[in-house]
This record gives structure tokens, sequence and C-alpha cells, in this order.
């Protein structure tokens, strides 16, 4: 499996790029919107998923760890292969956990190859898998204070998906995050 390249683009203009990488090219499938700042002849460093399928190998890059991230659990919802995975990832880590955290099934339409059921489809196993935004984590860390709660009850042996549910009940004027890690172990503690 190829999971990174840095090289220089030989062609581009079209999917897939090719990045040269010591005197071999490789045919990279990568979103319209990096695809339209790429330019012949500059170095591009992409982080790689390598698609295998019974008739071809794919090559597809992206930018940032998020955007892989991304990718790669839009391929496990059914019924999303790679291409519409990449097109979806293409529109933005942040708009697309806020998508499927506010169930903005539009959103999703407006996708080329992606039908309404499908937009459903993506929103419930997203949602179903990581619960919030928090828990998705597409934005590259959990806010400050979210992250400092969530490792506090990590290291005392909670899961991620319970410690998710327990600071849905946290009460957001408390102050301090000792005080919500307070409400949390409570919370959890009758369950």
């Amino acid at each position: 499996m190829i999971g990174s390249l840095r090289g220089t683009i030989h062609t581009h203009g079209q999917n897939p790029i090719l990045v040269e990488v010591g005197g071999v090219g490789y045919a990279v499938s990568v979103g319209p919107g990096l695809l339209s700042r790429l330019k012949t002849g500059t170095t591009v460093g992409l982080l790689t998923h390598t698609h295998v399928r019974d008739d071809a190998i794919e090559l597809f890059g992206f930018e940032t760890e998020n955007e892989h991230r991304l990718f790669e659990l839009l391929l496990d919802v059914s019924g999303i292969g790679p291409k519409t995975a990449l097109l979806i990832t293409d529109r933005g880590v942040a708009p697309v956990a806020r998508a499927v955290t506010e169930s903005d099934v539009a959103f999703f339409t407006t996708i080329p190859r992606l039908g309404r059921k499908n937009a459903q489809k993506i929103i419930i196993e997203l949602k179903n898998r990581f619960g919030s935004t928090s828990d998705l984590d597409l934005s590259g860390t959990a806010a400050g204070e979210t992250a400092e709660i969530t490792d506090a009850l990590l290291s005392m042996g909670f899961e991620k998906q319970e410690i998710h549910s327990a600071l849905k009940h946290v009460v957001a004027d408390d102050v301090t995050p000792e005080q919500k890690i307070r409400r949390a172990l409570k919370f959890l503690g009758k369950r």
C-alpha cells in the first residue's frame, strides 16, 4: 500500500494527475479544489489512499490528514465509492462535519453522483459511528476543553462512545473542566 507521495507534478489539469517520484510516475486522483491549485513542475506532498478493485488499483491524494481520514470514513458507508467520497471530501472537512451533525441532506445532494438516499445513509452511519462533531474530530483537534475532559475520562478507562454520551448531559454553564468531569462521572456512574 502507498501511504504518501512527495514528488513533482508532471501533468495535471485532469484527474488523475501524474506525480513523478524518483523517476516513477504515479497517477493520483485528487479533488477538484486541489486540482485547480496545482501547477505543472511544482513539488507536492500528498497523503494517499490505495483503492484496490478486481480490475484496477487507484491512488487518491489528500493535502491533510483530516481530509484523508474523512475520505476513509466515507468509504465505510455502504454505497459510497471512492470517486463520490473524493467529491464529498473536496467540499471541506468542517462543512461535511457540520452537515452530518445538523442532518443537512440538502448539502450532500448538491454533490454530483450522490442522491437523497445515499445522503441520508452518510448522515445516519457517520452519526451512529461518531455521535457528535467532537467525536468526528474532523477539524484537527477537538475544542481544547472538550479534549481535556475526554482525555481525562479516557485515562480513567471509559470508552469514547460513553464519554461523548456523558458530555451531552454536562451543563454548559459549569465554569471549569473539573466541574464538567465530575458531572460526567456522576452521569457515567448512574448507567
